[in-house]
């Protein structure tokens, strides 16, 4: 580890190498399940996707962690797409580790139901059935956490789940990670765990890899807590740890 930072609540690692915060980020998530599963029999626990992502699910897969007794649930989905298609994010945690851990139980939420409302509100019960013991997130490149955007982000949102616009920003950084051919074909709206949703997680595991979220994680850290950077609210959770490698860590 290259240095910690503690910036109100909120405890701030930073390694030099995504690899290095990846494993650290699995070590924490690891063993807040195997305590929970200890007290508890089981636990929940809420993934995330996207390219800031992909060295701490590889090291998460490594851990000893008894998969049988855990619950997965996910952030975000697109609206309207299937969860075969290249960007689904159903599809990237199939891929990236659910297919090879098998929990006990996946819930994900459909972007394509043919019913939104019952979808939501379907995905709302069993996350109030399941308190999330761990949940894992990454802060967007406008601040977002899962797809609560500036200018949707609710630090009070009565729901736990909702459908949003996604703004231009978001978009782009879609796009620019790989996941869509054009700017046309990111989708304009998803489903998403509202910021309630995630505040209410016992312990959140934040990973934040690349030079491209620097601006993203000084604001969080630097700015007035506020939706203009939603992350921002962070630093008010109880157990809350920031990953970062030195890319992303840069401004600070």
């Amino acid at each position: 580890m290259e240095k910690t930072i503690q910036v109100e609540n909120l405890k701030v690692e930073v390694y030099k190498e995504p690899i290095e915060m990846g494993k650290a980020a699995a070590d924490f998530v690891a063993a807040k399940l195997n305590k929970t599963i200890e007290e508890k029999g089981a636990a929940n626990l809420i993934l995330a996707t996207g390219a800031s992502q992909f060295t701490f699910l590889e090291a998460l897969q490594q851990k000893e962690i008894d998969w049988k007794k855990i619950t997965v649930f996910h952030l975000d989905e697109y609206k309207g797409i299937s969860d075969n298609h290249p960007a689904s994010f159903r599809k990237y945690l199939k891929d990236r580790i659910l297919d090879a851990v098998a929990p006990k139980k996946i819930y994900f939420l459909n972007g394509d139901a043919e019913n939104l409302e019952q979808e939501m509100l379907r995905y709302e019960e069993k996350l109030k059935k399941h308190p999330i013991d761990v949940g894992c997130i990454g802060i967007g490149e406008n601040g977002h956490i899962a797809f609560n955007d500036p200018p949707v982000a609710d630090f009070n949102d009565p729901k736990l789940v909702k459908l949003v616009e996604l703004d231009e920003a978001c978009r782009n950084q879609q796009l620019g990670e790989g996941w869509f051919p054009t700017f046309e074909d990111v989708p304009t709206r998803a489903l998403t765990l509202t910021i309630s949703a995630i505040l209410s997680c016992k312990a959140i595991c934040c990973v934040v890899p690349d030079v491209r979220k620097a601006d993203a994680v000084f604001n969080t850290l630097n700015g007035s807590i506020s939706t203009a950077c939603p992350a921002t609210i962070l630093r008010t959770h109880s157990d809350t740890v920031l990953f970062l490698d030195s890319a992303s860590a840069s401004n600070l």
